[in-house]
């Protein structure tokens, strides 16, 4: 038979002798059964036994659950709190691509465009012929309107002039578009050398970093595009991210694969 007993103390509490309490409730659900504010003084102690206080924990540490009927534990973070008003960095992105571009070669002249703006859309073929590197191809959400997008593209450019000692030049743009708008672009040159030595084969690094800030809030789709401007022999051959035809294992498309990475990286508001 289950005893009731009663207790005279500020505010409501029943205690049952089956070691349930409640404060501020009739019916504890609980061994503590708290109904209302609580006011902690003092440490917090978990762990604890009949010989044992349990632990307070350590400067910093949170308390972390381990799971339905077992003590929660302190543990130390590895990344630091974030203070509100600061910037966060939410998600990284990291894309490789070893196919490139290989459609701007010998026999494709340029486009002839020597400018591109902010906003010009990757359909629009006046604004020049973009090609899209397809293992680039990155979609996310922006949940936080507050908010810095850091792109970071970088891929090799090869050419191969038709004649060894005879230098030439080719023109050529790349640029970041989201959700098929253009929002960075660098335009480059790569140029052979009269080196017999080299076969007419140029290679290097291309790179373009660029932060978008305040991105509106939804779907994004990022993509990279390049096109080729012009160039002083159209017989050059002239590849973006992977070896030109004839490089003869001068060069892979693994020592010239392109990579993109993307950051974004949050306001930080708490909300009351």
């Amino acid at each position: 038979m289950k005893k009731i007993i009663y207790s005279c103390v500020a505010g409501f509490l029943s205690f049952y002798a089956n070691a349930q309490v409640g404060i501020g409730t009739s019916k504890p659900k609980t061994t503590l059964d708290v109904n209302g504010k609580t006011t902690l003084r003092k440490e917090l102690r978990v762990g604890g036994t009949s010989t044992d206080v349990g632990k307070a924990g350590l400067n910093g540490q949170v308390l972390v659950s381990q799971g339905e009927g077992l003590p929660p534990v302190w543990k130390s973070l590895t990344i630091p709190f974030m203070e509100e008003g600061q910037y966060k960095l939410i998600n990284s992105y990291l894309s490789s691509d070893q196919v490139g571009l290989s459609g701007l070669s010998n026999g494709v002249d340029g486009d002839g465009v020597n400018k591109n703006s902010v906003g010009d859309l990757i359909t629009d073929a006046a604004k020049g012929k973009w090609k899209k590197i397809d293992g680039l191809v990155t979609n996310f959400t922006i949940k936080n309107g507050k908010n810095r997008l850091t792109y970071q593209f970088q891929t090799g450019i090869e050419m191969k002039a038709p004649t060894a000692t005879t230098s030439e030049t080719i023109r050529f743009a790349c640029g970041v578009f989201r959700n098929n708008v253009l929002v960075a672009v660098r335009p480059d040159r790569i140029s052979s050398n009269n080196n017999s030595g080299k076969a007419g084969i140029q290679d290097y690094i291309f790179t373009l970093n660029y932060t978008e800030q305040n991105v509106p809030v939804g779907p994004q789709k990022i993509e990279i595009a390049c096109r080729k401007i012009n160039t002083s022999n159209l017989q050059s051959q002239f590849a973006i991210g992977r070896d030109v035809q004839s490089s003869n294992g001068a060069s892979n498309a693994f020592t010239l694969e392109s990579t993109m990475k993307i950051d974004v990286i949050e306001y930080v508001t708490y909300k009351n």
